[in-house]
Order: C-alpha cells, then structure tokens, then sequence
C-alpha cells in the first residue's frame, strides 16, 4: 500500500521543518555550548552518555557511537581529543585485556555541571522561539508533552 502523492508531500514537508527545527537548535545550542564552556555539542554528549553509565558497568564503543550518533571512528577520535583534555580517561578492563574502558574524570564531571544548565537555557530559548513559526509549533508541542 502506498500513500496518495499528497500525503507523501505532506510528510516530506513535516520531515523538512523537522530537520530544518533540529538544525537550529543544535546551532544555537552549539554557540552557546562553544562560548560558555569551550565544548561542542558532541563534546557535551558524549560527557552525558558516559556519565550515565551505571556503576561497574560499561558501554562498548559501538554503543557509545550510536548513542552520540557518530562512527565508531569519529567516536573514537573524539574520545581522545577530550582525554587529551583531561575530561575523560580510559582503562583496560580487569577481567578481559582487549576491552577498553572510558569515564568521565573529576574535570570533566565538574564541565558537564557547568555546561548542562547552558544547554537546557539555550534549548528552552530555542524552542520558545520556535513556537511563533506555524510549522514548527505542533513540533515543539509535541517535544514538550514527551518530556
């Protein structure tokens, strides 16, 4: 079964204000991020995805990558410019010498603090802002009743 051409242009108009809403505000998210603190977006989640990680407990590189959306080389590459930085450390696991652990250290705990409440005063902007343009209020309504 196929949609009708109209609904298939409906959908791709709704994808498009969609993107077009994501792009903004990772941008001004990303300015804010940038000038406050001196981290990227990327920087700051992939901070927050190894921050959640539970006690004792791991995620695999791969795993890290598709929760940041980056391959597992970019997710690499960035791990090592933030250990460089001395926000996150690695550690060869105990129990098996091939896997490679990676936290987040003391300094970077204390960036991610500072930096959360920038990120969520940017998005609140953003969104706010967001609401005046007719195609992209039901968007951000939508937004605000999943959280």
């Amino acid at each position: 079964m196929t949609a009708a051409p109209e609904t298939m242009t409906a959908l791709a108009q709704h994808w498009c204000a969609l993107s077009v809403l994501h792009e903004r505000i990772a941008d001004r998210i990303g300015r804010r991020l940038e000038a406050d603190h001196g981290l990227s977006v990327r920087e700051l989640s992939l901070l927050t995805v190894l921050d959640r990680q539970a006690e004792g407990r791991h995620l695999q590189m791969r795993q890290v990558a598709d929760a940041i959306v980056l391959s597992q080389s970019a997710t690499t590459r960035l791990v090592t410019r933030m250990e460089d930085r001395g926000l996150l450390a690695r550690t060869i696991c105990k129990d098996d010498r091939r896997g490679i652990y990676t936290d987040v250290t003391a300094e970077g705990r204390a960036l991610l603090a500072a930096a959360a409440p920038t990120h969520d005063a940017a998005l609140r902007e953003a969104l706010d802002e967001a609401r005046g343009n007719p195609d992209f209020k039901p968007l951000v309504e939508a937004l605000e009743r999943l959280g």
